[in-house]
């Protein structure tokens, strides 16, 4: 179970323990007498190693519950993936993205906007598999990235992958305020008919 005070959070946490494992691998050399005189050094030096090299803590992605396609199920995860967005550290590239994202998807969640079932089911997919996976990979890949220098960062992944989920929202909106222009010119069209 997750703790709110930081120190105990930390003290949990992988860097930590990585860290106390070079540590006492440190404590070890030192008493062989290898460090000499250095031998604090030794093993705050093991000790910082250790917490940079482990592997950074990442929240467990969310799971939805089997709700179909319909749109108060789909509102309700989206709930639960900004709730998992809040606690994943991302570059300020990405997060803008993500944040424009965010708005697109919540406009289109508003009762009443989105009708059409494939509109939904792209919505849907967004929420329940797309963004989660795109941010899931980019965490896991950002600190392997750090070990094998001259890969393309994960950075740049993640910024094309929201890049693209976003157009694909912009897409359904465009859908959307055709299709009420047409409907808003034929009631137009309508009036002007009958007041004839």
């Amino acid at each position: 179970m997750a703790t709110s005070n930081p120190l105990l959070r930390y003290a949990e946490s992988r860097k930590n323990l990585t860290g106390s494992l070079c540590g006492l691998a440190g404590v070890g050399i030192a008493l062989t007498g290898a460090a000499g005189a250095l031998w604090p050094l030794v093993v705050a030096g093991l000790y910082a190693a250790g917490a940079l090299i482990a592997p950074p803590e990442r929240p467990a992605t969310p799971e939805f519950a089997d709700s179909g396609d319909r749109l108060d199920g789909v509102r309700t995860d989206f709930t639960t993936l900004r709730a998992y967005l809040a606690e994943v550290e991302l570059p300020s590239a990405a997060q803008g993205l993500l944040t424009e994202l965010d708005s697109l998807v919540e406009a289109l969640l508003e009762p009443g906007w989105v009708t059409d079932p494939e509109h939904l089911h792209v919505l849907a997919r967004a929420v329940r598999q797309d963004v989660p996976e795109a941010v899931d990979t980019f965490v896991r890949t950002r600190w392997w990235s750090r070990v094998t220098p001259g890969t393309e960062p994960p950075e740049r992944h993640l910024e094309r992958q929201l890049s693209a989920l976003r157009e694909e929202m912009t897409a359904i909106a465009t859908a959307l305020q055709q299709a009420e222009a047409i409907r808003q010119e034929i009631h137009t069209r309508y009036l002007e008919e009958r007041g004839r």
